[in-house]
């Protein structure tokens, strides 16, 4: 991606703005341009690889990474993994009728930290559910794997044991 362009778009910018200001104005654009065009490139960068952030977000775990070449920002994309995709685009339905013999409907209150109230809402969106059909469908399948018979695992990742043992 060659950002020549829009650098020359904002010395133009800045010069007509200056016209405004008169040729003394005009004239000080002109010998103050040549030394921000290095700031120019660098403020384009940063609002790229801002927008690079914010897509990686969206597409995770995919990501866009922005990487110079040669003085050139270029993108790079990695989607996520087929295994995942296939996860995230049909998710199994989850069989709530067993949890809604007698209509029966009981109100549950609960805290929860505002960055997870903010993801739920967000997966709630993309998935076109209310937060609340979200959340009775996330306590469904909770409860239906907690019915499933454990299989013994290794211990994640930086989780310790302490004690003795014979």
């Amino acid at each position: 991606m060659d950002l020549t362009s829009y650098v020359a778009r904002l010395r133009e910018e800045l010069a007509g703005a200056a016209e405004l200001g008169g040729p003394d104005a005009r004239e000080l654009a002109d010998r103050l341009t040549a030394p921000m065009e290095s700031a120019f490139r660098l403020a384009l960068l940063d609002a790229l690889s801002a927008a690079a952030d914010e897509i990686t977000q969206d597409l995770a775990p995919g990501s866009v990474e922005l990487r110079l070449r040669g003085g050139s920002p270029g993108f790079v994309v990695t989607p996520p993994p087929a295994e995942h995709a296939a996860e995230t685009a049909a998710p199994e339905p989850v069989d709530t009728a067993d949890f809604a013999d007698d209509g029966a409907v009981s109100r549950i209150n609960f805290r929860l930290p505002d960055q997870l109230k903010t993801r739920i809402e967000e997966a709630a969106g993309r998935e076109g559910l209310s937060v609340n059909a979200w959340l009775v469908r996330a306590s469904t399948a909770a409860v239906q794997a907690g019915d499933r018979p454990r299989t013994s695992r290794a211990p994640l990742s930086g989780q310790r044991y302490t004690g003795w043992a014979r």
